[in-house]
């Protein structure tokens, strides 16, 4: 099986378009509170792509945010639509794309689930739930 896709996908306004590489097995949803606020959602999938596997056509706006370890981790989305498009390591190794974002992010299943000791309590029922 191949572990690595290719990925692509712009901000809703189409200002800042990104591609990449990422690994399958990388893909993750996270659940930690920063994630739940930041994005508006009671979590949030990623994949993970290395910077020389990254390319960015457009400069997206960066907020740099402190973690509860102390790490800096920049933030990034379109100043124009609000798009949320990454996160990175201060040095920029690694990047966290947000899938929505995407156009592969159907493809994109999340093989693990982190920081699950804040997930929401909902979220455990929801392959329950009926599809509309």
């Amino acid at each position: 099986m191949v572990d690595e896709t290719h990925v692509n996908g712009s901000c809703h306004c189409g200002k800042i378009e990104i591609e990449a590489k990422v690994k399958l097995s990388e893909v993750r949803a996270c659940h930690c509170t920063d994630c739940q606020k930041m994005s508006g959602a009671p979590l949030r999938a990623i994949a993970v792509a290395p910077a020389d596997k990254i390319k960015i056509t457009g400069v997206p706006k960066e907020y740099i945010k402190i973690g509860d370890s102390g790490n800096q981790r920049i933030q990034a989305f379109c100043s124009e639509c609000g798009a949320q498009l990454f996160a990175t390591d201060i040095f920029r190794n690694l990047y966290n794309l947000r899938t929505g974002f995407l156009e592969q992010k159907n493809e994109l299943v999340p093989k693990t689930h982190v920081f699950t000791k804040s997930s929401l309590s909902w979220i455990r029922d929801m392959r329950l739930l009926s599809r509309s």
